[in-house]
């Protein structure tokens, strides 16, 4: 089964804890605070993979988490840095966002993109000591790794594609012409999945994709339009294959019809460049046929050649492989977006109190991250817990609430007395 698009949970590892712990040596009075700091959360890449072609991993695993990184320990030991999760995919490979929009184009082998950033490690207690306070009780826990959701949708990347309506003879063509072979029978959608095959011309070659039959209203999504449409979007130019023996319209309706197609799903598919090839030239009555719409076409000021092939028995197909090699040479391949950098940001959720059952519940990304990395075990790391709220404003909201002494306040899964 062909699996070119999917919605996956991405999930970087959190910062590892710091450490509360002091120096403690026989003939060392007040040795100190030596708690070291913990380490990074592993992050999240995805990269290109040239040996993949399909997304059907994806069909079975949906979420990805990175490691969290070690806690630090005691006379100043950092914790270790988490290792970093890659998530590969086909090439051809788009990501976006929850919404839908582009943040990159993954189309060359090993191309990585960071999209999800591991929290930093806590820092330990060692990090806290001043003048004024030379054995502080509390360090930092680690910050959360960022999460969310991501749409991967796969584009073949090849160098041509063959548009046409059904049983127009696409995967006979393919097969001719290539060592793919496409199941092949007389019936449309007789395709429902792409094919590539690699055309050698010569001492060159290129890469033929055969696309499944369009229909009228494909570009509205009718069918799987919108599924087969996608894939021509990557390649360089398309063979627009004509079923020459069709009795449901003439070969000019047929050539209108599907360029309208391609004009309506993108812009860019109506200014792709062509090569008219009309199919089945070894059926009585196509020649001629095929002759009346060159006429009609150069009538309308078409310069371009017309190819007259029979797939099935290879006739005619040489001069047109060989015409689009010498295309493909001059082309170059279309780039929807690629970005090296890190382009994923999170979507802030601002703070927020409601008020469930007479419990002030306190909810917000910057909340979450205080939260995550305040340390609780001891009255000094609550006192700064407390100092945090305050600076990003929970204190401030929580009073205009109406908040009391005693009322008590949640923070997602712990409960805590209010006080003023």
């Amino acid at each position: 089964m062909f699996y070119d698009r999917t919605k996956i949970y991405v999930n970087a590892g959190d910062g590892g804890n710091g450490m509360v712990s002091f120096r403690r040596e026989k003939y060392v009075p007040e040795g100190g605070p030596n708690g070291g700091d913990g380490g990074v959360g592993g992050n999240i890449y995805i990269q290109g993979d040239n040996n993949l072609t399909t997304m059907i991993d994806f069909k079975y695993r949906k979420n990805y988490k990175a490691d969290k990184g070690d806690n630090g320990k005691s006379s100043n030991m950092h914790g270790k840095n988490a290792p970093d999760k890659i998530i590969k995919v086909p090439l051809g490979t788009m990501v976006k966002d929850e919404d839908g929009e582009v943040i990159a184009d993954i189309i060359e082998d090993g191309q990585k993109l960071l999209v999800a950033q591991g929290g930093r490690g806590g820092k330990g207690n060692a990090r806290f000591m001043t003048n004024r306070n030379k054995e502080p009780k509390f360090a930092e826990n680690g910050a959360p790794g960022e999460e969310f959701w991501l749409n991967l949708e796969l584009k073949l990347i090849a160098d041509v594609g063959i548009a046409g309506y059904p049983n127009a003879g696409k995967s006979t063509l393919i097969s001719s012409v290539s060592k793919a072979r496409p199941k092949i029978a007389n019936y449309p959608f007789t395709t429902l999945e792409p094919h590539l095959g690699v055309v050698e011309v010569g001492d060159d070659s290129f890469v033929l994709a055969d696309i499944p039959g369009l229909i009228d209203g494909a570009s509205k999504g009718i069918g799987l339009g919108h599924d087969f449409l996608k894939h021509l979007e990557r390649t360089k130019l398309i063979i627009h294959l004509i079923d020459g023996d069709s009795f449901d319209r003439s070969i000019y309706e047929e050539y209108k019809n599907i360029n309208m197609e391609l004009m309506l799903f993108n812009k860019e598919l109506r200014d792709k460049k062509q090569i008219i090839a009309i199919n089945k030239i070894d059926i009585p009555g196509v020649d001629e046929k095929a002759d009346e719409f060159i006429a009609k076409m150069k009538e309308e000021g078409y310069t371009g050649e017309i190819f007259k092939i029979s797939a099935a028995a290879r006739t005619g197909l040489e001069p047109l492989m060989y015409k689009t090699l010498e295309m493909v040479r001059a082309t170059h391949t279309p780039v929807i977006f690629k970005d090296e950098h890190r382009v994923v940001t999170l979507k802030e959720r601002p703070l927020n109190i409601e008020i469930i059952d007479g419990v002030f519940e306190v909810t917000g990304d910057d909340v979450y991250r205080v939260f995550k990395m305040a340390y609780l075990d001891s009255d000094e790391g609550v006192m700064r817990f407390h100092k945090a709220l305050v600076s990003i404003g929970v204190d401030a909201l929580l009073k205009e609430k109406g908040v009391k002494d005693g009322d008590t306040v949640r923070i997602y899964d712990t409960e805590f007395d209010y006080v003023d």
